[in-house]
């Protein structure tokens, strides 16, 4: 499928799976009362830390609210990804894997 094409809803279910793959899991993230948190929680062995990721479609950006939710997690010592194709999944994976996100 062309990386354009692509939905939020597929970003999201490439996380699951590759979270899956790597004996993890990834969590959907909601919070009654607190709208723009990151879509997901990712749960995963070899990760040293407990990342939030916010899915988008190709080229979408988080809106000011989002962006204001991620700047209040990474204040308090939280990572966040904003991961918006198939590629950069798999470099986010790949970075945490081997804990260069420390």
């Amino acid at each position: 499928m062309a990386t354009s094409k692509l939905r939020e809803k597929q970003v999201e279910a490439r996380i699951v799976k590759r979270a899956r793959e790597h004996g993890g899991t990834a969590y959907k993230f909601t919070s009654p009362g607190r709208r723009a948190v990151p879509d997901r929680i990712l749960v995963v062995p070899c990760f040293d830390m407990i990342p939030f990721v916010e899915a988008k479609r190709p080229g979408e950006v988080p809106t000011p609210s989002q962006e204001r939710e991620h700047k209040k997690l990474r204040n308090a010592g939280a990572v966040v990804f904003v991961v918006d194709t198939y590629e950069k999944i798999d470099w986010m994976f790949e970075q945490l894997c081997n804990g260069a996100c420390k």
